[in-house]
């Protein structure tokens, strides 16, 4: 099975081709033919976050000629000369009416490139912002008419679940080759990002229970919050991490929220408004402070998401912990996790920091682990709040 699979959730435009022999199994090795991300966080940087117009024009200049290199990159950029149907050109015209630019490219260029041998388009379709979305949308659509190539719709944080099962890498033939981790059911997927702080059961491959999620701010959200706060760059996560690993433990006492409530929700407004009226009384915000608020706003974080887990391994029997989402590369976390899983002889698989963050390979994975029916190109649309437990 060869995928091409699409990722435009957010801020990064990205492709990938893949190859699977299914004949061994769900769990067989993984070829990765071509894997590419282009970000858009230097473009964004100014606005203090994503800014979805913004992202939307990004994805329609890049899709094109990000999909020449990825077909090079795999050896299945092949040249000809075929002009478009005009009845496909025509609902081409439709179709990418609202990114012109992007109809633009693809005329130019489709008619030059032999449909490669692939077998299933993987696509994100949410959750995510719309508008980037429709963009990786209506471009996968675009190739499934020009190839004739079924589409396969992917919940982006089921992608982001299954990038932590890949357990090694090799090269073979010149090519990059995943190893995978085979799950232990039941397992807990504990899901960390900017949009997202959800515990999910994993009963069975496929089968996603929602244990608690946040009713407010997700984790990765207040770390932005609290980045602009102190004066720290966007993306705030990795800025704030790198402040707390110089911060004094203790320095002052953030609420631990929802810390010992006896459900799996979680809630960080209230935590990233304490940081703020803390800052607010401060007669001058000195880098040592900075330092140390950042520890404890991390320290806070990190020790609710980690306690709330254990509980849920314990009460629902978990044999596997699973983690994913870009907050799931503070090493802070995945240090905390990893040791209190481990007193209780529970593994935590955790996605490579390459994966941890959006990326078109872990859609790929999605696709590959989790079969699922083609879907009519009619019925495909972005769903921008489309959770991973929904059908």
């Amino acid at each position: 099975m060869r995928i091409l699979s699409i990722e435009s959730s957010c801020d990064e435009s990205a492709l990938a081709i893949t190859e699977q022999d299914t004949s061994l199994g769900h769990f067989a090795p993984i070829t990765v033919l071509a894997n590419n991300v282009l970000s858009q966080i230097d473009i964004h940087r100014e606005y203090g976050g994503v800014f979805p117009a913004v992202a939307k024009r990004e994805h329609a200049k890049a899709f094109t000629p990000l999909l020449i290199k990825t077909l090079a990159d795999a050896g299945m950029h092949l040249s000809a000369q075929t002009p478009i149907d005009p009845a496909v050109d025509g609902e081409l015209a439709i179709l990418l009416e609202r990114e012109p630019e992007l109809l633009e490219h693809m005329r130019a260029i489709m008619p030059t490139i032999e449909r490669p041998q692939i077998d299933a388009i993987a696509l994100t379709v949410g959750p995510g912002l719309e508008p980037a979305l429709w963009v990786g949308i209506n471009f996968a659509k675009a190739l499934a008419l020009l190839w004739n190539i079924p589409i396969l719709p992917v919940n982006h944080m089921e992608g982001h679940l299954l990038a932590a099962i890949v357990s090694g890498h090799s090269e073979a033939h010149g090519k990059h080759v995943l190893t995978l981790d085979p799950v232990t059911y039941p397992a807990l997927g504990l899901l960390v990002s900017g949009g997202h702080t959800e515990l999910i059961l994993v009963e069975t491959p496929g089968s996603y229970k929602l244990l608690g999620e946040t009713r407010d701010d997700a984790v990765g959200e207040a770390f932005d919050k609290v980045a602009r706060l102190l004066g720290l760059p966007y993306p705030g996560g990795p800025e704030i991490s790198k402040l707390a690993e110089l911060g004094k433990p203790g320095e002052y006492h953030f609420p631990r929220p929802m810390l010992s409530s006896k459900d799996y929700d979680f809630s960080f407004a209230g935590l990233k408004t304490a940081v703020r009226y803390l800052i607010d009384d401060l007669p001058e915000l000195t880098d040592e402070i900075k330092k140390d608020v950042a520890r404890d706003f991390e320290d806070s974080c990190v020790e609710v998401l980690t306690k709330k887990t254990l509980n849920a391994v314990k009460e629902f029997g978990a044999q596997t912990v699973v983690i994913g989402g870009g907050v799931s590369a503070n090493r802070k976390l995945r240090n905390t996790l990893a040791s209190g899983l481990e007193s209780i002889g529970v593994p935590l698989l955790l996605p490579d920091r390459g994966l941890s963050t959006d990326n078109a390979l872990m859609i790929a994975l999605a696709a590959h682990l989790h079969p699922r029916e083609h879907m009519p190109l009619e019925r495909i649309r972005a769903r921008g709040h489309w959770r991973i437990h929904e059908s």
